[in-house]
C-alpha cells in the first residue's frame, strides 16, 4: 500500500473511532486536534498533529503550540512532545494516531505531574469573568408571564394610556359590603 492508502484508511477509522466526540477534532484531512483531560482541569491540553505526506513512513509532527495550552510551561510541554515522540517512534510505519490519543490520555497523570499552571492576564480575566457569572451569584427576578385572556381582560379595562379608569373597583367593594351587610340584618 502508498502512504495516501494508508492515511485513507486511518482517517476513516479516526472518523468513525470519534464520530461525536468533542476531544477529537478534524482540521484537514491531515491535521487533527486531540485534547486530554476535560476542558475545566488545570491539567488538560490539546493536542496539535499534522501528517506529512509519506506518513506513516515518517513520523507526524506534534505540536502544543495551541492557545489553550497557554497556561502550560514549556518544560512540560517539552516532556510531553518528548515522551510522544518515543510512541512515534515504537510505531513508525503503522497507523498509530489512536494508539498515541489513548496512550496520551492514559498517561495524562504522569505527563503532567509536574505541571505548575502558568499565570497570565489572560488566565487571571478568564478566572475573574467566571466567577462573576457564576450561577450562585445572583438569581435574576423572573417577571411574571401573563395568558392571552389575562391579557385581554387586562387592556378590556384599562384605557388607551394603559391606566385602569377612576373608581373602577368600586363596584367589586359594594358588592362585598352589600354580601356582608345582609347577613348582619
Amino acid at each position: 500500500m502508498t502512504a495516501n492508502e494508508d492515511q485513507e484508511m486511518e482517517l476513516e477509522a479516526l472518523r468513525s473511532i470519534y464520530e461525536g466526540d468533542e476531544c477529537f477534532k478534524e482540521i484537514s484531512p491531515v491535521s487533527f486536534q486531540f485534547r486530554i483531560g476535560e476542558l475545566e482541569e488545570t491539567k488538560a491540553f490539546l493536542l496539535d498533529i499534522m501528517w506529512p505526506e509519506t506518513y506513516p513512513e515518517t513520523a507526524p509532527q506534534i505540536s502544543l503550540d495551541a492557545f489553550f495550552n497557554n497556561r502550560i510551561g514549556a518544560e512540560t510541554k517539552q516532556l510531553i512532545i518528548s515522551r510522544l515522540e518515543e510512541q512515534v517512534e515504537a510505531n513508525l510505519g503503522t497507523a498509530m494516531m489512536y494508539t498515541l490519543f489513548e496512550w496520551a490520555k492514559e498517561n495524562q497523570e504522569a505527563l503532567m505531574e509536574n505541571h505548575q499552571p502558568v499565570v497570565t492576564a489572560v488566565t487571571l480575566a478568564s478566572n475573574s469573568d467566571m466567577t462573576a457569572n457564576s450561577p450562585v451569584a445572583k438569581k435574576k427576578e423572573k417577571k411574571e408571564q401573563l395568558t392571552k385572556a389575562q391579557k385581554r381582560r387586562m387592556t378590556s379595562k384599562t384605557d388607551n394610556k394603559g391606566e385602569l379608569p377612576r373608581g373602577w373597583n368600586w363596584v367589586d367593594v359594594i358588592k362585598h359590603v352589600s354580601k356582608d351587610f345582609l347577613k348582619y340584618i
